[in-house]
């Protein structure tokens, strides 16, 4: 009795995994093969039926299991090597990918966002060259902004110079005309993954101002040397995604995770956390860590983080990361190197 009991376990454990992955199989065949609605609605039925009567009918159950096994990993196969692209009928606000020229502390950084909005979908386009130079790099910051769910966020890391206004990228969707992001969606061959790389108040005013969004920014300690690493690890990837695009995922390539893999890639060392995929925490984290002011309790410091109100009262105006700065907590010392 106990080993029958034991083997009914290790089936359900066995077949719980499977079956999720099935219904994935078919959900992908469904939403990304490229074939009329009918036939594709076909296609993904049939799968879905075809794996079930694997499961049910076929015996030993082994052997059913291993069928379809085999054929999640024919559609995980062809999935995988569905091609992304650069030459679709893109939506304005996401129509120019930025590239950047790099000679040294002398950046260039070519299509720059800086549309003027009425509203999130009545704007003037403005595209930019813009120049940085990079000895004058100060530090960066981190933008969460809120539009439901406070346990997920998006994620705008924004870099400070001297004598220059901030230079924000946003890793986003890049959509088509016609397309708006669905959850649901980002988890499949849906969107294409895009860096806007913007000014500051492009990409933090049409959240606050025009959909509503709740947005905190939080000063990070990370020094100017660690800043210009992680700038530039951007930026090779802007380049790469200029030449190779890259499909967005909303688990494992969305706004947070890039940031994650640049981090790792310019200056590795920091653990992986649960948080990096439940992002609305990264400020909890980011305390934890000492990353950004502990000098007051973390609820203190997260409710004078937030910068909504400030965002819709600056506006348009020229100052716009001045004053959105104002009475913030400071940006924390850096750490001491000496032995």
């Amino acid at each position: 009795m106990v080993a029958r009991g034991l083997r009914w376990l290790g089936t359900g454990l066995l077949l719980i995994p499977l079956g999720l992955a099935l219904v994935w199989a078919t959900a992908a065949l469904w939403i990304d093969a490229a074939l009329p609605a009918p036939l594709r609605a076909g296609v993904a039925g049939a799968f879905g039926l075809g794996s079930l009567l694997l499961l049910i009918r076929v015996r030993p159950l082994v052997r059913g299991v291993s069928m379809a096994v085999l054929l999640f990993l024919g559609v995980a196969t062809w999935w995988a090597f569905i091609p992304a692209s650069n030459d679709r009928d893109w939506l304005p606000d996401v129509a120019r990918p930025p590239r950047a020229e790099i000679d040294g502390d002398r950046v260039v950084i070519h299509n720059v966002r800086n549309f003027h909005y009425r509203s999130e979908s009545d704007f003037d386009e403005r595209w930019e060259t813009r120049e940085l130079d990079l000895s004058r790099l100060e530090g960066v910051d981190l933008f969460l902004s809120f539009w439901g769910p406070t346990w997920i966020a998006h994620t705008i890391a924004s870099w400070q110079f001297e004598d220059g206004p901030p230079l924000a990228i946003s890793i986003e969707t890049r959509k088509e005309r016609g397309e708006a992001y669905s959850a649901l969606l980002g988890f499949f061959r849906q969107f294409e993954l895009y860096y806007v790389v913007a000014d500051e108040r492009d990409v933090v005013q049409v959240r606050t101002n025009h959909r509503g969004e709740q947005v905190f920014l939080y000063r990070m300690r990370a020094s100017p040397e660690r800043a210009r690493a992680i700038l530039l690890q951007y930026l090779k990837e802007i380049n790469r995604l200029a030449e190779r695009p890259r499909w967005y995922n909303a688990f494992s390539h969305n706004c947070t995770t890039e940031i994650r893999h640049n981090i790792q890639h310019a200056t590795p060392g920091d653990p992986f956390d649960w948080r990096v995929l439940a992002n609305g925490f990264l400020g909890e984290l980011a305390y934890e860590r000492g990353s950004i002011d502990t000098s007051l309790p973390f609820q203190e410091m997260q409710v004078r983080s937030e910068i909504t109100e400030r965002a819709r009262a600056a506006d348009e105006a020229p100052d716009f990361s001045r004053r959105i700065r104002d009475g913030l907590p400071p940006r924390p010392a850096r750490r001491s190197t000496a032995p």
